[in-house]
């Protein structure tokens, strides 16, 4: 499948609240393998959601597993269509970048362990419960079917935002 163009803030879609998927069909499996080798062509990404390739549906992939910092704990890939968290614990900071917003990372407070459902592309019912970066990646791409950016959660502009030196 084709690597998709990644939408960059301020683009107006990336704002949008994303619809449900009512169907499973061949254009939502082919808009996850697009997500899928989207995420895989981005420097460092561990997950994409539909609205940064410009689908406004509640469908996204997560997979921190060759992270440095999720490769320990993790689910695999995800591919997650209408998610849902349904418990949240904890909390931390932690520095977070995104495809959308290139030139900048921020300090982001999120839950450190969340349970989360969703159908997978197959259509079965998944709940997982997810801890550390797996949680806080799943958050956040979570956040983008909500129209909402980290930029959206910096803990404060002030101190919390900063300039990405290197984005590879």
């Amino acid at each position: 499948m084709p690597i998709q163009p990644i939408l960059h803030y301020p683009h107006p879609v990336l704002k949008k609240l994303c619809n449900p998927v009512e169907t499973i069909d061949s254009a939502i499996l082919t808009l996850v393998a697009d997500l899928i080798d989207t995420m895989h062509a981005g420097p460092g990404s561990v997950g994409v959601a539909a609205p940064q390739i410009g689908v406004t549906l509640r469908v996204c992939v997560v997979d921190v597993s060759a992270s440095r910092n999720g490769k320990e704990n993790n689910h695999g890939l995800l591919l997650m269509i209408n998610p849902l968290i349904v418990s949240r614990n904890g909390a931390a900071i932690m520095r977070e970048g995104c495809m959308s917003v290139p030139d900048y990372t921020g300090d982001v407070e999120r839950a450190t362990e969340i349970t989360v459902r969703f159908r997978e592309p197959e259509g079965n019912e998944r709940e997982i419960i997810a801890t550390g970066f797996e949680a806080v990646a799943i958050q956040h791409e979570m956040d983008h079917l909500d129209g909402v950016l980290f930029l959206d959660r910096i803990v404060s502009l002030k101190t919390g935002l900063f300039r990405r030196k290197n984005y590879s």
